[in-house]
This record gives structure tokens, sequence and C-alpha cells, in this order.
């Protein structure tokens, strides 16, 4: 089946070309993105996605993309005096401005409905006229408030975080969501209440996939496809952390902490059905002078996932939509 498909893009750095290989064979299959969330880097990709950028634009946009040049800033921010320096001063060692430019520009040459560049033009109607489940919003980006201490969807939190939905930038939404904290200074937002301090969204939520769901008894009309930058999780999972002393302790704390709400959803059988699973553990997110070899290495393990997730292979059944349905949404009397 193909047609109409809801995606959430998880983050991941500089791990973005993975997921345009992936929604390039989505694409050539003829499914039509509607409605995208995503975090970190899956919202730079959700952005140009939601304006209208092809699959195989965004692809050629990321392997041109220098990501050295994220890491912004004065030189003397790449030496340790530099960088503790900015992050008493600023909370972060590089501003992210280059980042804001460089997404400013893509959507700019890239999105062929972009204009203003404001959430207010990506606002989503239901094509059979229904209620919309979920934002009724094109585009959902996720950052983490470390002021409130919670997760933010934007647009539908900016009011709470002294912006107006409609006339919100999309690239200042991203560029908080892509805010890792230390390597980047926070998004400052002021709000009524004082100030906001916005960070990367995976902090607390990496994968929103429920985040365009129906309501519990409403059949899905089309499917919501998530797509993980990391391996499928075994079946029989081991340890997920080895804690021999205070700082693998300390690793298991935070990555507990962070990690538990997406695998609460990971461990869901009704999200693994729907999700693309791309192996990209032999590149680390933050990896940011990547080889064209590793860039290549990415969007072929993306392209290279979506295949297997649509047409199966010995460990798994083809998607089929129908039987996802009837194994995971039909609701008993």
């Amino acid at each position: 089946m193909s047609g109409p498909v809801d995606l959430v893009l998880e983050g991941g750095g500089v791990k973005g070309i993975a997921l345009a290989g992936a929604l390039e064979v989505l694409e050539e299959r003829g499914y039509r993105p509607q409605r995208i969330a995503g975090s970190s880097a899956g919202a730079i990709v959700g952005s140009l996605t939601a304006f209208g950028t092809p699959a195989t634009s965004l692809v050629e946009i990321l392997r041109a993309t220098d990501y050295r040049r994220f890491l912004d800033g004065s030189w003397w921010r790449r030496t340790p005096p530099g960088a503790l320096l900015g992050l008493i001063r600023h909370l972060g060692i590089h501003p992210a401005t280059y980042l804001e430019q460089w997404l400013t520009e893509q959507l700019a040459a890239h999105a062929p409905e972009h204009d203003q560049g404001t959430f207010g033009e990506l606002s989503y109607t239901d094509p059979d006229g229904l209620a919309v489940s979920g934002p009724p919003t094109r585009l959902v980006v996720t950052t983490t408030d470390l002021s409130g201490g919670r997760l933010r969807h934007l647009p539908r939190d900016a009011a709470l975080l002294g912006r107006d939905p409609e006339s919100l930038s999309v690239v200042e939404a991203v560029r908080a969501s892509m805010a890792i904290p230390l390597l980047f200074r926070p998004a400052r937002w002021r709000t009524g209440h004082g100030t906001a301090t916005l960070v990367d969204g995976g902090l607390l939520s990496n994968f929103p996939v429920d985040v365009f769901d129906r309501p519990t008894g409403q059949t899905p009309r089309w499917p919501t496809f998530g797509i993980r930058l990391s391996a499928r999780p075994p079946e029989d999972p081991q340890p997920l952390h080895r804690i021999s002393g205070p700082i693998g302790y300390a690793r298991a704390l935070l990555d507990t902490a962070t990690g538990f709400y997406d695998r609460m959803h990971i461990d869901d059988p009704h999200a693994l059905a729907r999700t693309i699973f791309i192996d990209t553990s032999a590149v680390r997110a933050t990896e940011f002078s990547l080889s064209t070899t590793q860039r290549e290495q990415l969007y072929t393990e993306g392209r290279r996932a979506a295949i297997r997730f649509l047409d199966g292979d010995d460990s798994r059944r083809p998607w089929d939509f129908d039987r996802y349905i009837a194994e995971h949404r039909t609701v008993g009397p």
C-alpha cells in the first residue's frame, strides 16, 4: 500500500542523511508525507520535508553539507580554556548561529512552499474534513524545556514559552531542538514567567512515535511510520549497561533517565511493527567531520532499512497496513 503517511523521525546529530535515504525509498514507493514530527536531526529533515522538499533533494543537501561549520564561533572556542569559558558564560561551547543560517538558506532554496518560514504556513487540515487527531500542523518539533523540566511540542506549546504558535519561526524551533547540551548554547526564550531554557528534544524523548495516533478505538486511515537511527532491538534483550564502577554507574543512570520513555514505546509491539530501524552505530551523533564514505554508508543504510521494512526479509514479514490494523489496532468486543 502506498498513499498518505505520517512520519516520526528520530534525532541523531549528524546522521540525518540516513533519514533522507529512508524517505527517498518511501517517496519512490508512492508514500506522501502528511505530517512529520522530529527532534534534532529529525527536526531538520522534517522541516524541509514539511515545506515540500523532495527526498532526492534532501539527500543532495545533506551530502553537500560541511557539518564542521556547525561547530561555529571563534577559533579559541575549540581550545580547552575557550570551551570552558563558553560553558561558564553561555552554558554551551558553540553559538549555533551557522546552523540557523544554513537551515534558513536551505528552506529558501529548496522548499517550494516556503514563504515566511513560520508554523502558520504549515497548518494542517484533514483531507476528509474530519477532526484532526494530534496537532493540527504538518510539522511537530520536540525540544526539552529545562526550566519547566518537561518535553515541549512546538508549535503546540509555543504560547507557554512566550511565542505565538502561528508566527513562530520553524528555524527558531529547530535550532532549540538541535541544542545538544554543553556542545551548543541552549535557546533562551523570554516568557511571562521568566526565561525558558531549551535544549535537544532527544534529552527526554527522541522518538514520540504516538504523536499523530488517533484516539483509542479509532482505526487509523493511513500509517504512521517511525524511523529510528538505531538497530532493531533483540526480542530477548541483553543488559544495556555494564556497571563496574562509578563512571559506568553514572552513565547507566543518565541513559536510563533519558531513554526510558522511548524504550517504553519501542517495547510496545504496535510501535515495533511500524518502525524502520536504521543501524547507524558506526557513526557517532557528534562526529561532525563526517567523511564522504561515512555519508554514503549512512545513506545506504537508510535506503536498505526502508526496503527491508517494506519488502520483508528472513526475519520479518513485508509491511502490510491491513495486517497491522488487524493485529494492533482492532478493538475487541
